[in-house]
């Protein structure tokens, strides 16, 4: 009874949270439709900082109510006016909290690259498109085969989207694992990784491609839970969650990631996924060592 309560209180507090601050981020989303030049990125610093508002009272909501210790490693140094790629592991609805425990106000608030078709989505897509998240357009393989003059023209629109980011910081989060870990999705894949699944190299070789010289560093993101099974965002929330652990590693980048074609180039689609794939066996046994303590 007492996690039910602290569970439908949590999920009160949020809600507050978001429908106090959802109605000023809207005002402004919808003033950047209007505003001009230099107004635009007035508007833009303003969303981004009603948005962290909300993550950092979404701390103290987690703070306050709930058990749940935070083990907060690495990451000495962060700054909040460079850009970062972050690649992560990724479990549980769980991941996003432990994100935003970790790096909010540290660095720029997170981007994800999300699908053209998102948008649409009533208030999210504005909100979403508020925040300048970049909205991806990917052709498929077929697609392409039928209509070769379209050929690069996914990766032109995304590298326009993301010229805002020449003047302002980013921070751009990439699950590499496409998503969340399960047993049966490990057994699936025959993945060689105790508690990942097998990277996908394509899409962190897409962001690259589209910002690789705007991004200053990686941010390895490594999010252990200690307990036995993998918890659900209603654990979290219902302070059934005693430790989470986030590992930060900061990783210099290689201007070589970004120099080739990486659909259209065998050796260079080789070298991103060898050094994907590295990064994976480096975290298999970050992990067992955080949960061997």
């Amino acid at each position: 009874m007492r996690r039910l309560l602290t569970g439908c209180f949590v999920v009160l507090l949020l809600l507050l949270n978001t429908l106090v601050l959802i109605g000023p981020l809207m005002v402004f989303a919808l003033l950047k439709l209007i505003l001009p030049g230099r107004f635009l990125d007035y508007a833009s610093w303003v969303v981004m900082w009603i948005a962290e508002t909300w993550a950092e009272i979404d701390k103290l909501i987690f703070r306050w109510c709930i058990p749940t210790r935070w083990d907060i490693r690495g990451g000495d140094g962060l700054r909040v006016d460079t850009s970062y790629l972050v690649i992560s592991n990724h479990q549980s609805w769980v991941d996003i909290p432990s994100l935003i425990q970790a790096l909010n106000r540290r660095t720029p608030f997170f981007k994800f690259f999300l699908k053209k078709e998102l948008i649409w989505v009533p208030f999210l897509g504005l909100a979403w498109w508020a925040l300048d998240y970049p909205f991806m357009k990917r052709y498929t393989k077929a697609f392409l085969a039928k209509h070769p003059e379209l050929a690069g023209k996914d990766l032109e629109i995304t590298k326009a989207a993301c010229e805002l980011y020449k003047r302002q910081p980013v921070t751009v989060v990439n699950y590499l694992e496409g998503t969340r870990y399960t047993a049966a999705k490990s057994a699936q894949q025959q993945s060689p990784f105790t508690p990942l699944l097998r990277p996908k190299a394509g899409g962190v070789a897409f962001v690259l491609a589209a910002m690789g010289e705007q991004l200053d560093a990686v941010l390895d993101v490594t999010v252990v839970y200690p307990q036995q099974a993998i918890p659900g965002f209603w654990d979290l929330i219902s302070g059934n969650v005693p430790k989470v652990i986030i590992d930060i590693k900061t990783r210099q980048l290689d201007s070589e990631l970004w120099q080739d074609d990486y659909e259209n180039d065998p050796l260079f689609r080789e070298k991103i996924q060898n050094w994907v794939n590295q990064l994976w066996i480096e975290k298999d046994r970050q992990i067992d060592a955080l949960r061997a303590e």
